[in-house]
């Protein structure tokens, strides 16, 4: 009887312990954001994000055809999953734009939510921040859940931050770059400037970058690119689940401080002496 209560009992820390992850209302279990662009079929998408675990997919409204929403459109797809959709704005490159793309993202899918993007250029692809700055705003108070990309700037997302946005999601580097977090101190001290929810946008190329992200203390990752165009994509899709539930259990956990020089991890008091 003692047994079967101290397993109820470890049942329920353990279920206190989950690590849940909130934006704005809802609450994820994982901390994986995914997109869907570029995979080689429908198939391979579907099963990618399966092998993720992501409880969050995003749809570019602009390359989408909203109207159709079919069983067997990409969005009727998407749609069937145990996922939120979250449409974004990509391929706007002024406020005007990504609020008008938003106003018909919210009409056809019946969501408040909006990744929020505004490019400044062709070629970077980084935001535009005094675009994305004004839509943001514009977006908030229209009653949209705003989670905007913007660059690696503390300020920028202390702004978006007080402007009312819902996360805020710096870049680790250039979209579909693949080359990790170039600015590792930055994204520190993002996460100590803002409150709300850090998640890495762009730049992810393989685990140990997530793995990093979540280590500095990102509350998630978004990600496309590197499963989408990887040789193998639901091994990627599992690989970056693993990385991502890494990198935050050891965040969690704290670890040791850095040091120039070594440290004995075991006590020479009390050693045997040699003859």
């Amino acid at each position: 009887m003692a047994t079967a209560s101290k397993s109820s009992a470890q049942c329920k820390e353990d279920k206190q312990m989950q690590d849940y992850f909130k934006i704005a209302d809802r609450t994820f279990t994982s901390r994986l954001i995914l997109g869907t662009a570029r995979y080689p079929n429908p198939e391979t998408m579907l099963e990618s994000i399966a092998a993720s675990g992501t409880g969050m997919v995003t749809v570019a409204v602009r390359r989408y055809n909203l109207e159709d929403q079919s069983s067997e459109s990409i969005l009727g797809l998407l749609k069937s999953g145990a996922f939120h959709i979250l449409p974004n704005t990509a391929g706007c490159y002024t406020a005007k734009e990504a609020v008008l793309t938003a106003e018909l993202a919210r009409e056809a899918l019946e969501t408040n939510w909006i990744k929020l993007e505004v490019i400044g250029d062709d070629e970077t692809l980084m935001p535009d921040v005094v675009e994305l700055l004004k839509a943001a705003s514009q977006l908030v108070a229209l009653g949209f859940i705003v989670m905007p990309y913007t660059n690696d700037d503390p300020i920028t997302a202390r702004k978006l931050a007080d402007t009312g946005c819902a996360v805020v999601m710096p870049l680790g580097a250039p979209i579909g770059s693949g080359g990790g977090i170039r600015n590792p101190a930055n994204i520190t001290i993002i996460r100590e400037l803002v409150s709300i929810p850090v998640i890495i946008d762009a730049g992810i190329g393989t685990a140990s970058h997530a793995a990093l992200a979540m280590e500095l203390g990102a509350d998630g990752i978004l990600l496309n690119t590197a499963i989408s165009c990887a040789q193998h994509p639901a091994q990627m899709a599992r690989a970056m689940k693993l990385a991502v539930e890494a990198g935050r259990a050891a965040y969690l956990a704290r670890r040791i401080p850095e040091r120039l020089m070594a440290e004995r991890s075991s006590p020479i008091g009390g050693m045997i002496a040699h003859a």
